[in-house]
């Protein structure tokens, strides 16, 4: 898979631009500030429909317009797809393929998908357990799809039940108010646990295909390491034993644990119980002597777990008959000469590689190939991207 052709319109800094590009590795190479990030971005956008920079669309559209759109020329298996999506602030964005329209936008995710290195990759390991639930949800869709559409069930559900919460816990005890949202909750409560155990169920699955990959990701990053050396697991927003793994088991138990819990959400107006509060556990050392990678381990340590994490997401989704496009985002500014040449030589073989750089010396011999100028608004193809 790779992209031949991208477009973008009032995306970022960029009015207008075409970019021609090719299979192997494209280098985009300029000054900090001249758009880089921006094209590799787009790209990044289209397999996920959010951005590894911003949690929300608005920083993306350019500063005036109406709207962005994003196009590109998708290879796959020898068959060329154009697919689009036009960003629309404060509405419904729309999302075409091949020119027809798609009744709901969410169903380009995982139509091209990227694995993107970059230096916000430290929050997985460092950052709040909601980065590594996104980390986990987003792999989960490019893998299967049709889980986007669980996800935003899942979302909307959550957001009624904490309107009714707080509508209940505002509301004189005993009045008809409170009697009528309590009521409505008891519905709300066993969409969000059947909801909720499908995520479950999900992201239990997708930690226990990730594990064997990111051993051995580790192994092959950090210095000294073994492939048992680094592990992750699903930690659940309530006791779980590790038997359960069906559907109904699961869903009955989240069912069990908000009624359990009802009188300290009422108190708070928020839903404390479901995967919204699940945390992926990410731990180094010895099967015996195992510590949580935030809080212990060293800044190396960290990058190096979190360079495993995306080369384990890779080979997963490679597996799966797959090669992603891979995007390196001025990612080996921040590494050592060590870790920069193991990293190359990793991806090298990707059908396509895409990376950012600020000058052409922290792009790695293993990834020469074509070479792209980025400055003043323009992209320009140098002719030999050789070092």
């Amino acid at each position: 898979m790779h992209v031949a052709h991208l477009s973008l319109h009032n995306f970022r800094s960029y009015a207008d631009i075409d970019v021609a590009l090719e299979p192997g590795v494209c280098a985009f190479v300029g000054r900090n500030g001249q758009g880089k990030t921006n094209l590799v971005e787009a790209i990044d956008y289209l397999s996920r429909l959010s951005s590894h920079r911003v949690a929300s669309d608005a920083p993306m559209i350019r500063a005036g317009a109406e709207r962005a759109i994003v196009r590109a020329s998708v290879v796959r298996d020898g068959r060329t797809a154009v697919l689009e999506v036009q960003m629309n602030p404060g509405k419904a964005n729309q999302a075409r393929v091949n020119r027809s329209p798609l009744p709901r936008a969410r169903e380009i995710v995982g139509l091209v998908r990227t694995v993107v290195f970059s230096p916000e990759d430290l929050t997985l390991v460092k950052g709040d357990p909601s980065d590594r639930r996104k980390f986990l949800d987003d792999l989960m869709m490019l893998r299967t799809p049709r889980l986007a559409g669980l996800k935003a069930d899942y979302d909307r559900v959550l957001k009624q039940r904490n309107t009714l919460l707080k509508t209940a816990g505002n509301a004189r005890r005993g009045s008809a108010s409170q009697e009528g949202a309590l009521d409505t909750l008891v519905v709300w409560d066993e969409h969000l646990a059947r909801l909720g155990a499908e995520l479950l169920v999900e992201r239990i699955r997708l930690v226990d295909a990730l594990r064997p990959y990111l051993g051995k990701a580790y192994q092959t990053v950090a210095r000294g390491a073994s492939r048992d050396d680094a592990d992750l697991a699903h930690k659940p927003s309530f006791d779980l034993s590790d038997a359960i793994v069906e559907h109904a088991a699961i869903e009955a138990a989240l069912l069990a644990e908000i009624e359990r819990r009802r009188k300290d959400e009422l108190d708070r107006g928020i839903s404390l119980v479901g995967p919204h509060r699940d945390e992926l556990v990410l731990s180094l050392g010895s099967t015996e002597a195992r510590l949580p990678v935030k809080g212990y381990a060293s800044h190396g340590e960290s990058w190096s777990f979190a360079l495993a994490l995306k080369l384990a997401s890779y080979d997963l989704l490679r597996s799966d008959g797959d090669d992603p496009i891979l995007i390196l985002d001025d990612v080996f500014a921040e590494l050592d000469t060590q870790r920069r040449a193991q990293l190359a030589e990793l991806v090298s073989g990707a059908e396509q590689v895409l990376v950012t750089a600020a000058v052409p010396e922290d792009v790695p011999a293993a990834l020469a190939g074509v070479r792209y100028r980025v400055g003043d608004g323009a992209v320009t193809r140098e002719e030999d991207g050789s070092p």
